[in-house]
């Protein structure tokens, strides 16, 4: 069911001038920044030749972001994301096996336009997972 590592995501105060650093230093193609108001953040991209680094910065006061950075001043990683070949039957069958998901259990669409889903971190040895619909 799981498939390949599609990013890692670390969250910032300000996502451009954080991914600007992989350009610089890794040669990494870097995307533009792209609000995601349903989710509360603005996203940035960095990719590498074999995954994305995920930049992503609080919008607006409400954003779960905003409290990560409130406990994490100098930022970091936030999730891990990996693509499932179908998240409706992904998420059956993790909720079949126990896992909890986030939110109301139904997928919303996520920075790269496909539907996703957030996994409970205490579920998965404390790391935040996002799945996404390859």
């Amino acid at each position: 069911m799981l498939g390949r590592l599609n990013h890692v995501a670390i969250a910032v105060k300000d996502a451009e001038k954080a991914a600007q650093i992989y350009g610089t230093a890794f040669g990494a193609d870097i995307s533009d920044a792209v609000p995601l108001p349903e989710h509360g953040v603005i996203t940035v991209f960095a990719t590498l030749p074999n995954t994305k680094i995920e930049f992503i910065q609080p919008l607006g006061d409400n954003s779960p972001i905003a409290k990560f950075l409130e406990r994490n001043a100098d930022g970091g990683i936030h999730h891990i994301c990996y693509e499932v070949p179908d998240i409706i039957a992904a998420r059956d069958t993790l909720i079949a096996e126990g896992a909890r998901i986030l939110g109301d259990g139904n997928p919303r669409i996520g920075a790269h336009g496909k539907p996703v889903l957030f996994l409970h971190p205490k579920d998965f040895s404390g790391a935040l997972v996002e799945i996404e619909q390859a």
